[in-house]
């Protein structure tokens, strides 16, 4: 049970709004007294008005400060408590804040060091983009030194008139010899006819001479080879296919080498 205060009895309120609407009340005190029995006889005849009495169980209950305010209390304390999550955000992106600076103070850096490495970032895409196109267009330009030793094996054959020297004394024997002299008349006479070193004699050569050794070879060679021709190729193509959607969200106006639109 709640000590509550009992209402005012309706008959009694409805007396004293009477009472104070009653012009008996404004009249000098002689005049008043003539009148009460005006006010005696209303007064009877509100008494006589049925009264209709209420227990306290059945009056309704006054509703509370906590039900009252029940309804209201989510919305301050949900601001509450987003305020507090806010200032304190706040405070560890300043202590954040503090930190990075006191660490490049130690580091050496400056604000234009800073300032610089953001703009070498924002043009990092363009460029990888720009020299991986470069590098597929690119060919391999150089001259390859051979130095080595190939072996050669054929056979070489030889049909030809030459001259050869001897290198010493050749004797032939039984060579039919025809002598005509003023004195002396030999034919086709059996003799030995000795060829002194140094003679030169015209031959025909006709023969096969087999080939059977190794050749040092030393030379440079040309090479020149396009890498949009090689296994290459498709890698590089690939890197500017990664590359290509953070560049057209920095440049959506970039282009290739050719001078056509990177982004579709």
């Amino acid at each position: 049970m709640t000590n509550e205060p009992a209402k005012e009895d309706p008959v009694e309120r409805f007396r004293k709004l009477l009472r104070s609407l009653s012009p008996l009340t404004r009249l000098p005190k002689k005049e008043r007294d003539k009148k009460t029995d005006a006010t005696q006889k209303m007064d009877s005849s509100v008494k006589e008005l049925p009264v209709k009495k209420t227990s306290a169980s059945q009056t309704a209950p006054e509703p509370g400060p906590a039900s009252r305010s029940g309804s209201t209390l989510f919305g301050p304390r949900l601001w509450t408590i987003a305020s507090i999550l806010s200032l304190a955000g706040n405070l560890i992106l300043l202590l954040l804040l503090a930190v990075l600076l006191i660490g490049f103070n130690r580091t050496g850096l400056s604000v234009s060091y800073l300032l610089g490495l953001g703009n070498s970032a924002m043009e990092l895409p363009g460029g990888l983009y720009e020299n991986f196109e470069k590098m597929d267009a690119a060919s391999i330009r150089t001259n390859v030194q051979v130095d080595t030793t190939i072996p050669v094996q054929f056979d070489l054959q030889l049909d030809r008139e030459t001259t050869v020297v001897l290198t010493q004394d050749v004797a032939i024997n039984n060579a039919l010899v025809t002598v005509n002299t003023g004195g002396l008349n030999i034919t086709r006479a059996n003799t030995t006819i000795v060829l002194p070193q140094g003679t030169s004699l015209p031959v025909f050569l006709s023969l096969t001479v087999p080939v059977d050794t190794q050749v040092e070879v030393t030379l440079d060679v040309p090479v020149d080879i396009p890498l949009s021709q090689t296994e290459l190729h498709e890698p590089f193509v690939g890197l500017q296919d990664v590359i290509k959607p953070l560049y057209c969200a920095l440049n959506p106006n970039a282009v290739n080498l050719a001078g056509r639109p990177v982004c579709p």
